[in-house]
């Protein structure tokens, strides 16, 4: 079978990420590609700064309860959003391309598509292919992840 896992770093663009992701699921169905295109998600979260992190936003919470002038509408869940915001995490996105042998044309005609679609062309990517050194690691820790 002839396997390739493609990963794409997207920083912390959770957006391009989410786009990525429902492109491969539109090509899933429209090309009726069943688990020949498999695709994973992986976050690493930013250095964590224990407890000092989650403070502020319970003080602003006090506040806000106590007497503080609470905005309206649009502007409150903003204003929500804002104080409980957590940096951004890092995400790697894989997609695992599983062909059969007679499929090669397929195979091939999909690791030159996937990179040269537009969510995909801003992240960094890289290819791992079966038969490479690498290609153990990458697909144990694409199986690891959920």
């Amino acid at each position: 079978m002839a396997q390739s896992i493609l990963i794409f770093d997207f920083g912390t663009n959770e957006e391009a990420v989410q786009q990525a992701r429902h492109k491969v699921e539109g090509w899933k169905q429209a090309f009726r590609l069943g688990d020949k295109i498999s695709l994973k998600f992986e976050r690493e979260a930013p250095a964590e700064k224990g407890t000092v992190a989650e403070e502020p936003a319970t003080e602003a919470a006090g506040k806000a309860k106590s007497g503080g002038k609470k905005p309206a509408g649009k502007s409150a869940a903003k204003a929500a959003k804002e104080e409980s915001k957590e940096p951004p995490a890092r995400v790697r996105l894989f997609v695992r391309l599983a062909f059969s042998d007679h499929e090669k044309l397929s195979h091939q005609r999909w690791l030159d598509r996937i990179p040269a679609e537009e969510p995909f062309k801003s992240a960094k990517g890289e290819t791992v292919r079966s038969g490479e050194s690498a290609f153990a690691k990458t697909a144990e820790t694409f199986d690891s992840l959920d």
